[in-house]
């Protein structure tokens, strides 16, 4: 008799190579349509809920600081070290004393500020008078488009602008006559009648109640500070220069003479507001990532839990373990993914139309808006990393979740698992 010898090809199963994961789990998702369409829109939706309410925070916020930057402030200024605690003329500095090439490397609007009494009549009223050049103010205020009635400065004038609201407390009309009265620089009596100009409104009320302006020259000789100057504003042409413009600052600037503020030090009540709308905002988004997490988790228990049997008979005929566990793994990304892919292609045009065609506010709304010197509307920001965060945040639940089908499969037992 001869010796035979039997040679067993095993099913290309249970070799499964590494790269087809992704092809079985895409096969394995379509056994039941229906859940996996369930489960990939309720992906999709979150991620479009969270792009848009995310773009419509972040838009909206950036547009009000925005406003109340370019409206007065700035995006940063310097100062003379301690001015911003001790806002007094005391604090002022030579402009000769700011390096020539950062001058000419920045654009700085030059501004003297300082408090005075204002008269009319028998009325008075404390005041902020502040000294600008009016060509580079415009630049970065837009401080011309404020003006209601009369003519703007000129750099060598005589004449002023005062704040309507302010206007209307001392009741005064253009050419009446406007008396100030302060302490200027080291002591000295600052006293002066200064003819109005025009007239300009400030949305902000405190401004609009308290505003003088005044040619750079005139505010000098008002206060006899000579070439000195409170501040400098620097002028940007957005948030994104300012880090940049911030690092050449405090490079070319001596610290222990100088003092460099940005937005965000000048203002800190307005960006503490902005802390809190943007926490509460978190809050909304992982409540919703946390049911979408909730809804994914059921999807994969059952999932796992209603092939037990396949699992079962895979292990015992020769399928490593590592190989499922690879296959849920992948399936489980899929969900996510594809879910989140979607959400976000949805969401890429509502987002820009609502960008490039802001919601404008009617009514008591958009007075409120406007009293604090800001646009009324609402807009999102179109910016692609609030798209990928959404991505993001999904992926990483999906592969929080992937543990579960892991922990099963490597827990498995084969025989108890084929009885079930």
């Amino acid at each position: 008799m001869r010796n035979v010898t039997l040679h067993l090809t095993p099913h290309p199963f249970f070799l499964i190579p590494e790269k087809m994961f992704l092809k079985l789990a895409w096969r394995n998702l379509w056994r039941n349509k229906r859940r996996t369409i369930i489960s990939i829109s309720s992906v999709l939706f979150a991620v479009l809920f969270a792009s848009v309410i995310s773009s419509f925070q972040k838009g909206t916020w950036d547009h009000m600081v925005d406003n109340v930057v370019r409206y007065y402030l700035g995006y940063a200024q310097i100062h003379q070290n301690g001015f911003w605690d001790d806002q007094s003329l005391e604090n002022s500095f030579d402009p000769q004393s700011v390096p020539a090439s950062l001058q000419s490397e920045m654009q700085l609007t030059p501004r003297l500020e300082s408090f005075a009494l204002a008269s009319s009549g028998e009325v008075t009223r404390g005041v902020l008078v502040v000294g600008i050049d009016p060509e580079k103010e415009d630049e970065m205020t837009r401080l011309k488009s404020r003006l209601t009635q009369g003519q703007y400065l000129e750099m060598n004038g005589s004449t002023v602008l005062v704040a309507e609201g302010l206007a209307s407390l001392l009741n005064l009309k253009v050419a009446d006559t406007l008396i100030l009265v302060s302490q200027g620089y080291q002591g000295r009596n600052a006293a002066g009648a200064y003819p109005i100009g025009g007239m300009v409104k400030f949305g902000a009320p405190d401004l609009n109640k308290q505003l003088v302006i005044m040619p750079l020259p005139l505010a000098r000789d008002f206060y006899g500070t000579g070439e000195r100057l409170t501040s400098l504003a620097v002028n940007l042409p957005g948030r994104d220069a300012l880090p940049e413009a911030l690092q050449v600052l405090n490079k070319e600037l001596p610290a222990d003479e100088f003092e460099v503020m940005d937005f965000k030090k000048l203002m800190p009540e307005l960006i503490e507001a902005q802390e809190l709308d943007t926490a509460g905002a978190k809050l909304i988004l992982w409540t919703l990532y946390l049911l979408i997490g909730f809804g994914l988790f059921g999807t994969i228990l059952m999932m796992t839990r209603e092939r037990t049997y396949e699992f079962g008979v895979l292990t015992a005929i020769g399928t490593k373990r590592k190989t499922l566990i690879g296959m849920l793994w992948s399936e489980t990304l899929m969900i996510g993914i594809v879910g989140a892919v979607l959400g976000i292609l949805i969401s890429i045009p509502i987002v820009w139309y609502l960008h490039v065609s802001p919601i404008e506010l009617t009514g008591n709304m958009a007075k409120a808006y406007e009293n604090y010197g800001i646009e009324p509307v609402i807009k999102t920001a179109f910016e692609m990393g609030i798209f990928l965060k959404q991505a993001w945040v999904i992926s990483l639940i999906s592969c929080g979740l992937a543990i579960y089908p892991t922990w099963y499969i490597w827990n498995l037992k084969p025989v108890k698992a084929m009885r079930e």
